[in-house]
């Protein structure tokens, strides 16, 4: 039977990164895939049929960076569709490359993916960037591998799997700390300065630059240091509470979701979602606030396996840790504001003791977003946690983003935030 029956549609190859190396799309007169990996990054070209097409067979070649087609088939039928469909995953799972579930036409429709420039697809959610960057517009949205446009704040389960597969129901997490997962919602990339972050107070709580006094917020060059040293986040469906007054640091939370600095040694994307195990944390005492921040590691990082607890990072990588602390003391002196203390006298604390902090983290967000304690201005507007009195429909999450203006060309960065500013040490 001739493909064309089956009424795919939808023409278009989007690349889901630029750094595309070579493939090879074997000539044929129908329809061509090309799936192009690089290392075990994937750089997926999606593929796309319209109602229009010839009625002649698809030729579909898969090959892998500096190597030789792995396969090629014809596809002259429903099953051998799905049949490609199945090899094409076996080969993405083995190559360390994803390919995106179909979306709707049954099990055969248009792969799901990126479909417009400004969008990139993290794990199994994906963003769609608004506005200019450095710029006071600018937005960071998050949706589903579907499209769905979701809270990063609320609908990105904290919990993680150790592999999360799209139409698989989530296994329960198993109780042990040792072996428990989370989901990391990146919103600083290491090395960069622009000060990120997850806007609570915004109707789906997109990634914002923060803009303090009507200027955009950077964070500045304290000598040796440039921006982040880490990549930064949140863990999402967590909130510090400020009106819990914790018994450990006698101050209140900060009103915000936890914080993780990923120690992993890949730099990471704005919006990109990545599984962190927890190996300690640190109580900074900002302005008066409890503003914990938990240290962890990506899970795909190659050190993941051999650092499991704060003392193995103080142990494999002198001087991290010590910097760490000297970074969150000293990054806003150059904004003319006097160090920040910490709990604890700046001694991190452990693994165990880290993952209570977020699982209280855990519990005041879900008294947020279920009405059981005041929200002020955060915005717990979401699209899927069951029984939240806040959830709006798909149409309404889209209407938010539509009104979002249009992705546009970046702004130019200031010229002092390449100033690299010489604190004196304390004596």
């Amino acid at each position: 039977m001739p493909l064309h029956q089956f009424g795919f549609k939808l023409v278009y190859l989007a690349l889901l990164m630029t750094l595309v190396t070579e493939g090879e799309l074997e000539p044929g007169t129908g329809v061509l895939v090309l799936i192009s990996l690089y290392g075990t990054a994937c750089m997926l070209a999606h593929v796309v049929l319209a109602h229009s097409i010839a009625p002649a067979p698809v030729s579909v070649c898969v090959k892998a960076n500096k190597g030789p087609a792995h396969t090629g088939w014809c596809v002259n039928s429903r099953s051998d569709a799905g049949k490609i469909m199945r090899a094409l995953f076996r080969w993405s799972v083995r190559l360390g490359s994803e390919i995106l579930r179909p979306a709707g036409l049954g099990g055969l429709g248009g792969f799901s993916g990126v479909s417009a420039v400004g969008s990139v697809k993290m794990l199994h959610y994906r963003t769609e960037e608004r506005g200019r960057p450095h710029s006071a517009d600018y937005r960071i949205y998050f949706k589903t591998s579907s499209g769905k446009y979701i809270s990063p704040f609320h609908d990105i389960p904290l919990y993680a799997v150790e592999k999360q597969d799209n139409d698989v129901p989530a296994k329960k997490q198993k109780k042990n700390n040792s072996e428990l997962l989370f989901n990391m919602v990146v919103e600083v990339p290491r090395w960069s300065n622009a000060k990120m972050e997850i806007a609570t107070k915004e109707a789906l709580n997109p990634i914002k630059q923060d803009v303090k006094k009507g200027k955009l917020r950077y964070v500045a060059n304290v000598f040796p240091h440039k921006g982040y040293i880490w990549n930064y986040g949140a863990l999402p469906q967590t909130w510090e509470d400020p009106s819990h007054t914790d018994k450990d640091t006698n101050c209140c939370g900060d009103n915000d979701p936890i914080d993780v600095c990923d120690i992993g040694s890949k730099v990471c994307s704005a919006g990109e979602v990545i599984q962190v195990k927890v190996l300690g944390i640190l109580a900074l005492i900002d302005e008066g606030e409890t503003d914990w921040k938990v240290i962890a590691i990506n899970t795909d990082d190659p050190d993941s396996s051999k650092l499991n607890s704060i003392e193995d990072v103080r142990l494999s990588r002198p001087g991290h840790l010590e910097a760490t602390v000297e970074w969150f003391r000293k990054y806003k002196i150059p904004d003319g504001k006097p160090e920040n203390q910490f709990a604890f006298n700046g001694q991190f604390k452990d693994k165990d003791f880290a993952i209570e902090v977020i699982k209280s983290t855990h519990n005041y967000w879900k008294a947020l977003v279920n009405k059981q304690t005041k929200c002020g201005e955060i915005i717990c507007q979401n699209t899927s946690v069951c029984d939240s009195l806040f959830q709006c429909s798909d149409a309404e999450a889209t209407a938010i983003v539509n009104a979002a203006p249009e992705f546009g060309e970046a702004l130019p960065v200031p010229a002092e935030v390449w100033i690299c500013h010489h604190l004196r040490h304390r004596t």
